[in-house]
């Protein structure tokens, strides 16, 4: 059974291999975010940095085009635009699903799989039985990622509990040991050991449930960032994903606790709109390198049964990520990584312009970036249309006098495909403007939209499914005259 399930495995990552040059073409296919070539995918897993290169693992379905079958595919990049796919690294076996999980380099060979100087790569992911069991396995590679060993005493920590997932491992230096991230999803906290050789493991500490409690907890993961504007300063950021959503907490981890620093019941989400989802950082970047992390571009809500195919699934643009102090409260900062600008072809630049009620621009594409600073008018609401034709498009705007920020995908493209995306069409949170003026980074991707407001204070996420020659962009203001201060836009290439 174990060598059939690698073999059929294998066959499908050859397949994939054979689609990367003839696709990426189809309708609503993403062309500069990472996608599979075919099949679904989920959660991103196991992002380290080794030896120059970015590695991306994720929950893939070698079989189909829903969920199923849980098996950690693998890509690489050097300059995380770029993306190379290799063949599937940990499949599932013998009953046992490959859930989400880390990658470490485990360069000081605590876990004593290296061999013959060779450095072992250590995958920490959660086995999954079907409603009976979820314990944390761990597997080694010793060429980079490329063939995976599993460990013969799998599983490493086992609570005889059906829902108990999603470890997040770093090592610890002041402490000198490994760290994991474990997640109750049921009870909503999230669980800290510690482990010398990522094979016999510790509790230390649990952090209780705070913020959104209204659905499951899942990947936790919990990162030391930089505070913007203070050079050498730092703060550590825990992330949680439920019910289609993500939230964050910032404050200091002693490499025994997490104490968050925010207040205990509100809830700060990294992405605002309904498409980002289990987002985790890199593990071992260079020390010049910024905090990095990468989400999962879809919704448990409707995800078998968006209209994409033969995929399913994509993953987030990089963001790096930084926190500073708002009104006496922690704020994550996420800004697309700057690599993505060589993406940059043709360029238009509009500037200094009264937009009175609309205002089409003369460009076409379902496919660009697109920087703009509005100064919006009293009491109005502004904003950018895109994928507009006639009376189809989908919306970001911006309400002066409820100073909230939002997305609205109810007149724009397919949503009858499911009720639950038919009723998640707005989505909003509060953002105040710098000196009246409101500054926006757009990505659009043929069925992506992540918009970045504020040098990053705020993002939202959306997905949606525009006919093709829904193309146009329309700035658009309710009353007044709002001021278009600036907007350049970029076509990017495909990076496929």
């Amino acid at each position: 059974m174990r060598v059939l399930i690698f073999s059929l495995c294998f066959a499908f990552s050859f397949c994939a291999f054979g689609q990367t040059n003839s696709s990426y073409k189809e309708q609503y296919r993403p062309r500069f975010h990472f996608s599979p070539a075919i099949n679904w995918c989920n959660d991103p897993n196991g992002l380290v940095y080794n030896n120059g290169t970015y590695h991306l693992f994720y929950q893939h379905n070698p079989f189909g085009n829903v969920w199923g079958h849980m098996t950690w595919a693998h890509a690489v990049s050097k300059d995380l635009v770029y993306w190379k796919h290799l063949p599937i690294a940990i499949p599932e076996e013998n009953g046992i699903m490959i859930f989400s999980g880390t990658c470490v380099v485990d360069k000081n060979n605590t876990s004593g799989f290296g061999k013959n100087g060779k450095v072992p790569m250590v995958a920490v992911y959660t086995g999954h039985i079907e409603n009976v069991n979820q314990s944390q396995h761990i597997a080694y590679s010793l060429d980079n990622g490329i063939t995976w060993t599993k460990y013969n005493r799998n599983p490493v920590l086992d609570l005889g509990k059906k829902d108990f997932r999603d470890p997040k491992i770093f090592w610890c230096e002041p402490k000198k040991f490994w760290v994991m991230a474990l997640m109750f999803p049921v009870e909503h906290f999230v669980q800290f050991y510690s482990s010398k050789n990522l094979k016999e493991w510790n509790h230390l500490s649990d952090f209780s449930p705070a913020g959104d409690t209204t659905g499951v907890w899942e990947c936790p993961d919990l990162t030391q960032v930089t505070v913007e504007g203070m050079p050498g300063k730092k703060k550590w950021v825990l992330q949680t994903s439920q019910n289609g959503s993500m939230q964050y907490f910032v404050g200091e981890f002693d490499g025994t606790t997490f104490t968050n620093e925010n207040p205990v019941n509100k809830i700060v989400r990294p992405d605002y709109g309904p498409d980002y989802y289990a987002a985790i950082a890199y593990n071992q970047l260079p020390a010049a390198h910024l905090p990095t992390s990468i989400g999962w571009l879809n919704n448990w809500n409707y995800a078998n049964d968006i209209p994409t195919t033969p995929w399913k699934g994509a993953m987030s643009l990089p963001r790096n990520m930084s926190v500073k102090k708002i009104n006496n409260e922690w704020v994550l900062l996420q800004k697309p990584v700057a690599a993505l600008q060589t993406l940059r072809t043709k360029e238009w630049e509009f500037k200094n312009e009264t937009i009175n009620e609309t205002k089409l621009l003369p460009v076409k594409s379902q496919q660009f970036e697109m920087e703009i600073m509005i100064e919006p008018s009293a009491l109005s609401t502004s904003g950018v249309r895109i994928a507009k034709s006639g009376n189809s498009f989908f919306e970001i705007g911006y309400d002066a006098a409820k100073q909230l920020l939002y997305v609205d995908r109810s007149k724009s493209g397919v949503r009858s495909f499911n009720k639950a995306f038919e009723k998640r069409s707005r989505f909003e949170t509060t953002l105040a403007l710098h000196n009246r003026q409101l500054q926006l980074h757009i990505f659009f991707d043929h069925s992506i939209v992540e918009v970045f407001a504020n040098n990053g204070e705020v993002v939202l996420t959306a997905q949606i499914f525009p006919g093709e020659s829904d193309n146009g962009i329309e700035l658009f203001n309710s009353s007044g005259k709002s001021k278009l201060l600036k907007s350049t836009l970029w076509k990017m290439k495909s990076i496929w």
